[in-house]
C-alpha cells in the first residue's frame, strides 16, 4: 500500500540526500548458517536476558531463527567491496550499498549467496511524491474540549475500556513497546513525553534506514503515533499506556517507497526481539512501490510470502505481539498493505468516537481467504500530538492512529497476563470484540472490550479438551511447589526446563510427593514445564518459578 494512503498525516519532511542511496541498495540471500559461531545452546551471546525471560515465561525455545547471520558470511560480501547495512537473521541474508556492477558479479559468485535481489528506486516517482507530501494539507487545530484525566483522548482510550485496566493498576508498566515508523520529530522536546524521560522510560532509538545517531528527523509521524500510548499530560492528553517503556525505531525511508523498507522493518523487529520487546506498533504498510515491478500483487497477501508478513510471523512465534494498520485504501476487494495480512498479529482498523466504521479504512478479506482486519479502534478524529510546541496536539484520520491506540492497551493487557501466549492474547482481543458472533472483512471481530479480555485470560486455566492428571500450586511459585495426583493411581512425571532439554523424570504414585517436591523446589527461577502420563492420557503444565 502506498504510504501516500496508510500515512494519511504524514507530514512533510526535510529530504535527505542520502535517500538516493537506494538506487544502489541489494539485498543478499544466504543459503544457511553452517559452521556458524553462534549456537542454540548459548542464547545470551545474541538474546539479552530480557528477551530469554520472554520466551521463558511462553514457553517458547530457541530455534535457528534466532542465531544471527553467519558473520563469515558477511565478511565475504563485504570483502567483495559491498557496504553492509542492515543484516537480518530471520530473514538470514543482508541488505548491502554497491555502485560498481563487478561487485554484484564477485557477491553471486559465493558460495555461500543464493541470489542477490536489486532493490532501486525511480527518482522521478520519489520527486513527485516528495512535492505530494510537501503539499499535503495540514490537519486542522483540535477543537475537543478537555474531559478529565485523558483530555482530549478520552473517546479513544474509553472506547476501548482500557482505562478500566487502568484504574486496576495495569497502566503498562514493566512493559516494552518498540514503535516502528518513519521518523519521531518533535518527540524529543514535546511537553507530553518529559513523564516518560523523567522516568527513564524512553529506553532508546535505532535507525535502519540511514544508520545515524537520530531518529528524530524527517517525519512527525512516529510522534503522532507514539502519543497515542505514551502521552502523559493528565486533562490535556493521556495515553493508552501511558507508564509503559519504549524504544523508537525508524524503518521507513520518507522520500521512497521502495521494498528495501520491508527488510529494515525486519531488521527493526529482530532488533526489538534481541532487547526483549513485548509489543511491536506499525504503523506502515506496503502494497505499490517507486518501481511498479516490486509492487505486491493480491496473491502475495496470503500471509507468508512478503518480507515484512514473513518477518511479522516470526516475531510472533518469538513472543512479541504484533500490531499493525490495515490501511487507509477501501476501494476493492483486499486492500490492505503488508504486513496486515500476517495470520498471528493483530491487524487494526479505523472506527470514528461512536463506533462506526471509517470509510477510509482497509478491508480483507487475505488472499487466502482468512477475516481482515482483525480488530477496529478509534482512527478517525483520533486525538494525537503533533511534535510541536505551539501546536501540541491536533484531531487525526488513519488506520495509523489507530494501531496504537490498540497496541497501548495490549501493552496493559500484557501488564495484568505476562505469562499468556502471544496467540491466547491475540484470541482474547478477537474474541471480545462487539461482532465477535458475526465478524467480517470490514470490521473484523470489532471493537474489543479490554475488561472482557482480562477476564478471558485465566492465568493457570486448562482448556476443557486436557486432561487434569496432576496439580501443582502455587504456579507460579516463589519457591515452595505441591504436587497432586488427580487420578489413577501412577503417573510419569518429566520436567523439562524451557529450552525443552529433560532435567529429571520420576514415578510418581502420589504418595510420595514429598520427594518429588523437594526435586522441583531445587530449581532455580525461570519457566519449567512438567510432562504427565497415565493410562488415560497425558497433561503438560508450565511451571513458572519466581525465587
Amino acid at each position: 500500500m502506498k504510504k501516500l494512503s496508510i500515512l494519511l498525516l504524514f507530514m512533510a519532511a526535510s529530504i535527505f540526500a542520502q535517500a538516493q542511496i537506494a538506487t544502489n541498495i541489494y539485498w543478499v540471500q544466504f543459503k544457511d548458517k553452517e559452521n556458524s559461531p553462534y549456537s542454540i545452546d548459548n542464547p545470551e551471546a545474541y538474546l539479552s536476558p530480557r528477551a530469554l525471560q520472554r520466551r521463558a515465561n511462553q514457553g517458547i525455545s530457541i530455534d535457528e531463527y534466532d542465531i544471527p547471520v553467519n558473520p563469515q558470511y558477511l565478511q565475504a560480501v563485504a570483502a567483495c567491496g559491498a557496504e553492509l547495512i542492515n543484516p537480518s537473521k530471520w530473514l538470514n541474508g543482508v541488505s548491502v550499498y554497491v555502485t560498481n556492477p563487478s561487485v554484484i558479479d564477485a557477491i553471486n559468485a559465493l558460495d555461500c549467496v543464493t541470489t542477490v535481489r536489486n532493490c532501486p528506486n525511480d527518482l522521478k516517482a520519489q520527486e513527485q511524491k516528495e512535492r505530494w507530501l510537501a503539499n499535503e494539507m495540514k490537519p486542522a487545530a483540535a477543537h475537543r474540549a478537555s474531559k478529565g484525566f485523558y483530555g482530549g483522548a478520552e473517546d479513544q482510550v474509553t472506547q476501548l475500556n482500557v482505562n478500566m485496566l487502568h484504574d486496576m493498576g495495569y497502566d503498562g508498566s514493566g512493559v516494552i513497546i518498540a514503535v516502528l515508523d518513519g521518523g519521531f520529530e518533535g518527540a524529543e522536546n514535546a511537553s507530553c513525553f518529559d513523564n516518560m524521560r523523567e522516568e527513564g522510560r524512553l529506553l532508546g532509538t535505532r535507525d535502519f534506514v540511514y544508520g545515524s545517531n537520530s531518529v528524530y528527523t524527517q517525519s512527525t509521524h512516529g510522534t503522532s503515533c507514539l502519543s497515542t500510548m505514551g502521552a502523559y499530560d493528565p486533562n490535556n492528553m493521556v495515553g493508552t499506556a501511558y507508564k509503559a517503556s519504549y524504544y523508537l525505531i525508524h524503518t521507513e525511508d520518507g522520500d521512497s517507497e521502495n521494498i528495501i523498507e520491508e527488510y529494515n522493518w525486519v531488521s527493526g523487529a529482530e532488533y526489538a526481539d534481541s532487547l526483549g520487546v513485548d509489543v511491536c506498533s506499525t504503523s506502515l504498510g506496503y502494497n505499490g512501490f517507486d518501481m511498479s515491478q516490486w509492487d505486491h500483487p493480491v496473491e502475495h497477501f496470503d500471509g507468508h510470502t512478503a518480507p515484512m508478513t514473513i518477518g511479522c510471523e516470526i516475531a510472533a512465534s518469538r513472543g512479541m505481539i504484533c500490531m499493525n494498520a490495515a490501511g487507509n485504501r477501501y476501494d476493492g476487494y483486499c486492500t490492505l498493505g503488508i504486513p496486515a495480512d500476517a495470520e498471528h498479529i493483530v491487524t487494526v482498523g479505523a472506527v470514528n468516537s461512536s463506533g462506526v466504521r471509517a470509510d477510509f479504512s482497509s478491508v480483507g478479506p487475505t488472499y487466502d481467504g482468512r477475516i481482515k482486519p482483525d480488530v477496529m479502534a478509534m482512527g478517525e478524529g483520533t486525538y494525537v500530538a503533533s511534535g510541536d510546541s505551539w501546536w501540541p496536539y491536533y484531531n487525526g484520520n488513519g488506520t495509523s492512529f489507530a494501531t496504537p491506540v490498540l497496541a497501548g492497551a495490549v501493552a496493559c493487557l500484557r501488564q495484568a497476563r505476562p505469562y499468556a501466549s502471544v496467540q491466547e492474547i491475540c484470541d482474547a482481543i478477537r474474541a471480545c470484540g462487539n461482532r465477535a458472533d458475526n465478524p467480517d472483512s470490514k470490521y473484523g471481530y470489532g471493537i474489543p472490550d479490554f475488561s472482557q479480555a482480562l477476564e478471558m485470560l485465566k492465568v493457570g486455566e486448562l482448556p476443557a479438551s486436557v486432561n487434569e492428571i496432576i496439580s501443582v500450586y502455587p504456579n507460579p511459585s516463589q519457591g515452595e511447589v505441591h504436587v497432586g495426583l488427580m487420578e489413577g493411581t501412577k503417573a510419569e512425571i518429566s520436567v523439562y526446563d524451557f529450552m525443552g532439554r529433560e532435567l529429571f523424570t520420576y514415578s510418581f504414585n502420589g504418595l510420595n510427593h514429598t520427594t518429588l517436591e523437594n526435586r522441583i523446589n531445587t530449581l532455580g527461577a525461570g519457566v519449567y514445564f512438567i510432562n504427565a502420563v497415565s493410562e488415560s492420557g497425558s497433561q503438560t503444565l508450565k511451571l513458572v518459578m519466581t525465587k
